[in-house]
């Protein structure tokens, strides 16, 4: 062992509740719902930039966008929220939307088509991480002014470089870097030029049910309704996230009644959960992927039967039927179950003698040092160990780096990693959501800068592959266009630097009077605004 699991003392110590100190008792206010869950990847606020799991949670109660989920029909896919309607121009490349009345940001101020063509042209010009979901139509810094206007208040004209299949525009709006900020409130604390992006790290500009009132990162989220929310009043007046690493933490706190929710439970817990009365556990089908990546960078990794080595040196049964047992389901290519052109096959299983075979094969049969990024959390550190014993059997010489979400992700948008483990999830549900980030990298260099591209993160240059990318999205047939992503994923499984092994079931454990909580399916993020007690 080269790690020490020293960090998740401090976690036992205390519970971190923010700003607001709650007492001890059998159960949170009415109006009140107290989550725990680990938000320490959280890096900021703005929509133009957010692009981490709890960030895309908070966004998707305090920002509203032109189009929308129902979190009680997510089934039935897009719908209107700030635009009424939309319309296509006859050659495709056009969409016109009309904005809806009586939705008003919590400053006030209505919104209108202007603030949704500054908060789209904000996202590409800003060219943050997320900026490639918009980029992808031919949008850049140069063009906005003429391919993203209002042309009054109610009206909103996009212009795209060629004619897409209009839902996987419209859902690619419904990604977190869609939401639209009060444009007035915004400039207001603008700075240098940044377009308020320093004051939107930590504070929020949106319509939605919710407004962000106290962030303390690593510690605590705390939202309260936005007044001039339009929709109806959510029954929860107030929202606090409390950051607690240690599922046995979480299990007591959700037992005495000091939270409503926990979202971070390990089977151990749940199965206590589910034989103590007053409390719930509902699992939810999610689309996050757990997978490790090798830095092309590095030059043993770089080595395709190096890499093949530790995939077949990966323990998915053993993983899957015991310490994550319920939670994740043995899956390996890049399209999570239910996606259109899900690839089912399981190409690799724990094979130590293939595993050694392969690494003889390679340039480095006796191995050599490797170290793994994995950020603190209890279930990434037993996968991360899991690997490190396994593929010491291989000779590899392998140490863990834990760090905390936001110092891991650091790390991995460097390129600065050997391996990195972690977690993916959809933006939004179409299949290029993924394909366009772990089969897409047109451009390899460091000045790319294309951190929202797992396959870029890594260094893995992939011309070809990203065509291939690329005309999957452009194809209509939706049977043939499913067809090309399932031969896009066994070519990824068989060349790429990705161990993919995880698909998520998450297991929310709940207060038996808690009604109505959505972590989000597949597809997009928790929805707070319609939960009951």
């Amino acid at each position: 062992m080269k790690t020490s699991r020293s960090f998740r003392a401090a976690a036992l110590t205390a519970v971190l509740l923010g700003s607001v100190a709650l007492p001890a008792m059998a159960e949170t206010p009415p109006n009140m719902l107290v989550i725990a869950n680990r938000i320490d990847d959280i890096k900021t606020f703005d929509p133009a930039e957010s692009f981490e799991f709890a960030g895309a949670d908070v966004s998707r109660n305090v920002y509203e966008k032109l189009v929308n989920f129902d979190p009680l029909d997510l089934e039935a896919g897009f719908e209107p929220q700030l635009a009424e309607s939309w319309e296509i121009s006859e050659d495709g490349t056009e969409i016109t939307f009309t904005m809806a009345d009586g939705h008003v940001f919590a400053s006030g101020n209505p919104v209108t088509a202007k603030d949704a063509e500054f908060s789209l042209r904000r996202a590409v010009i800003l060219n943050k991480t997320p900026s490639f979901i918009l980029t992808q139509f031919g949008f850049t810094p140069e063009n906005v002014e003429e391919t993203i206007v209002a042309t009054d208040d109610k009206t909103l004209v996009i212009k795209l470089d060629q004619k897409y299949a209009v839902s996987f525009v419209l859902n690619c709006l419904t990604a977190t870097i869609g939401g639209i900020v009060d444009m007035a409130t915004v400039m207001e604390h603008e700075t240098d030029g940044d377009m308020g992006a320093e004051w939107l790290r930590t504070n929020t500009a949106g319509s939605g049910p919710y407004k962000v009132v106290d962030w303390k990162p690593n510690e605590s989220v705390l939202m309260d309704l936005n007044p001039n929310f339009g929709g109806e009043k959510p029954a929860m007046e107030r929202v606090i996230v409390q950051h607690i690493q240690e599922s046995a933490t979480q299990r007591l706190q959700l037992e005495r009644g000091d939270i409503d929710i926990a979202r971070n439970l390990s089977p151990e817990d749940i199965a206590a959960v589910k034989e103590t009365d007053g409390l719930q556990v509902v699992d939810e089908l999610k689309g996050r992927l757990m997978y490790w990546s090798a830095n092309q960078k590095n030059e043993m990794l770089s080595d395709p039967k190096v890499v093949e080595a530790l995939k077949w040196a990966t323990d998915y049964a053993g993983m899957s039927g015991s310490f994550l047992n319920g939670q994740y389901t043995v899956h390996q290519a890049f399209l999570p179950l239910t996606f259109l052109g899900a690839l089912e096959d399981k190409p690799f299983s724990y094979d130590i003698e293939k595993a050694k075979a392969a690494l003889a094969e390679s340039g480095f049969p006796d191995c050599g040092t490797i170290e793994i990024s994995v950020r603190d959390a209890q279930e990434r550190i037993d996968i991360a160990q899991s690997l490190q014993n396994t593929w010491t059997q291989l000779g590899c010489d392998v140490s863990l780096i834990v760090g905390t979400g936001a110092q891991t992700l650091d790390r991995y948008r460097a390129r600065e990693h050997d391996i990195y483990l972690g977690a993916w999830g959809p933006d939004y549900p179409d299949p290029n959501t993924n394909a366009g980030t772990f089969a897409y990298n047109p451009e390899n260099s460091d000045e790319a800068g294309a951190t929202g591209l797992l396959a870029w993160r890594n260094a893995w240059g992939i011309p070809e592959m990203s065509e291939k990318t690329l005309a999957a999205v452009t194809e209509n047939d939706t049977e043939a266009r499913k067809e090309m992503y399932l031969a896009l994923q066994k070519e990824h499984q068989t060349v790429s630097p990705f161990g993919i092994m995880f698909q998520q079931i998450e297991q929310h454990a709940m207060r038996d009077n808690v009604q109505n909580f959505i972590s989000g399916g597949a597809t997009t993020a928790a929805s707070y605004w319609v939960v009951t007690k």
